[in-house]
């Protein structure tokens, strides 16, 4: 089974995020949820997006980069919005890893690279209306043109952290069949070991 760490949303390691770990864990995979808040959790994304611009985007991006170090490298980098910040700068500059799934963001590939890593496979996710991932919405179109084995996924709504289920934003149908879809993705990154 697939190897996977998890970095969480600007609202924090809430349980909505162990959650989709734990669906993901019982069906065989490891997954690793680190904390980069130091336990803090808000209760809004204007709170959290507070929190973040007092420690800055850059140090949110290194605790996840420290927080990976540990762990070996062939593992599947994941993160819901803000986590895509060390999730995808993880993906395309640590050697060996296994795939991304970048769930609510999507950075253009430049602010890490060149190019989107050959071997790595990716999935990004989001609400096709979703006012954040507007901004985000060219750099995932450009990376599936560009990468054989990246896919963007598109869900009818306009919430943002709609896979939380402990948030208000939560979208129960859009929710599970994103799991289903990492799910799937995670068999044949196990398979191209």
């Amino acid at each position: 089974m697939a190897e996977v760490v998890l970095f969480h949303h600007v609202q924090g390691l809430t349980s909505g995020v162990v959650a989709f770990a734990d669906e993901l864990r019982a069906v065989g995979h490891t997954v690793h949820t680190p904390d980069l808040f130091d336990g803090r959790t808000f209760a809004s994304l204007e709170e959290g997006s507070r929190y973040v611009q007092q420690v800055g985007f850059g140090e949110i991006t290194a605790r996840g980069v420290r927080a990976a170090g540990p762990l070996p490298d062939d593992v599947v980098h994941a993160g819901f919005s803000l986590g895509v910040l060390p999730a995808q700068k993880l993906a395309q500059t640590r050697a060996g890893a296994r795939g991304a799934l970048l769930v609510h963001a999507c950075l253009p590939v430049s602010e890490f690279g060149p190019a989107w890593p050959g071997k790595v496979p990716v999935q990004v996710h989001a609400m096709e209306d979703d006012p954040f991932f507007t901004e985000d919405v060219d750099a995932a179109r450009s990376l599936v043109a560009e990468h054989p084995d990246a896919e963007l996924f598109l869900y009818p709504g306009d919430q943002h952290l709609f896979t939380d289920r402990s948030l208000p934003s939560y979208a129960p149908d859009a929710a599970k069949l994103l799991t289903q879809r990492a799910i799937d993705f995670l068999g044949p990154v196990e398979d191209r070991r």
